[in-house]
């Protein structure tokens, strides 16, 4: 192999990973939940080294997932990498906050409020504060966004509904956006029980249908988009929001595309989904 044919490939090589963030693990007590909540955070590249503030994207997992679960089963990592150095995402801090365990029966799952579990609390009055401080984090509307994948899509949908003053937009992968009837549990007690029926009380459709006009004007405030494959149990969810939205004049995005409820549709709907949140960025 010629010298030159080999600066060549080092060149490209090195091209390769000219731009490469970095995900650390962090944790944070809690004297809501009275236990230590672990998460992820994705840095861009240059975060350590320019001193600047960044905004910021909660990335929420699914039933049964955990923290690591974005960084383990997606290319999260690789794809923020990416779409940043190619320009189509800004450089932005990414929080993978824990809300669940493998063990769905005997362990805590949800993003919600439940009896002994006050994980919505948590999550408003201790973790965002205190990440949004710790990473150098701009902390305002127009740069925090939320997005994830079924659980974790619903609960970015309840959390964008609940507080629009503190979200640009919302991206919901194949989410869990309503429960009508709680998975039966042993004795109607167990942990899955729970976390069905507190998506059952937070149900998005439900909420958007009752909601008054001022709730109404505060949701037009935020960018909305349901991405959810053609092949997904739960894809009438998220048509069913898209036309409450339209009814109620709230500008939302609906993409149906080829795909289930796996982490192939997942690693394909974050390339859309880091870049719809990086317009508000940019403005």
């Amino acid at each position: 192999m010629s010298k030159k044919l080999i600066l060549s490939f080092l060149i490209c090589f090195s091209s390769l990973y000219s731009w490469a963030g970095k995900v650390v693990t962090d944790s944070i007590y809690s004297t809501v939940l009275g236990s230590t909540v672990l998460y992820n955070v994705y840095l861009p590249d240059g975060f350590e080294t320019e001193g600047r503030k960044f905004p910021v994207v909660y990335l929420l997992h699914g039933l049964s997932n955990t923290y690591r679960t974005w960084n383990d089963r997606s290319h999260m990592k690789e794809i923020a990498d990416e779409l940043i150095e190619s320009g189509e995402a800004t450089p932005m801090v990414i929080i993978m906050p824990n809300a669940g365990h493998p063990d769905v029966h005997h362990q805590w799952n949800g993003f919600f409020d439940m009896p002994g579990w006050k994980y919505e609390t948590f999550f408003f009055s201790e973790f965002l504060p205190a990440v949004e401080q710790k990473y150098r984090i701009i902390g305002d509307k127009q740069h925090r966004a939320i997005m994830g994948l079924s659980m974790g899509g619903g609960a970015s949908t309840v959390y964008c509904q609940k507080h629009p003053e503190m979200f640009s937009s919302s991206y919901a992968m194949s989410a869990w956006l309503t429960c009508d009837k709680p998975k039966e549990g042993k004795n109607g007690k167990d942990k899955l029980y729970l976390v069905t029926q507190s998506v059952n009380e937070n149900s998005t459709i439900d909420f958007l249908a009752n909601a008054d006009k001022a709730t109404i004007e505060k949701l037009r405030t935020v960018r909305w988009f349901y991405d959810c494959g053609d092949d997904d149990p739960d894809m009438g969810l998220s048509v069913n929001m898209h036309v409450l939205s339209m009814y109620n004049g709230i500008k939302d995005e609906l993409r149906i595309r080829n795909g289930g409820h796996n982490w192939e549709y997942w690693n394909s709907a974050l390339r859309l989904a880091l870049p719809f949140a990086s317009q508000d960025f940019r403005k």
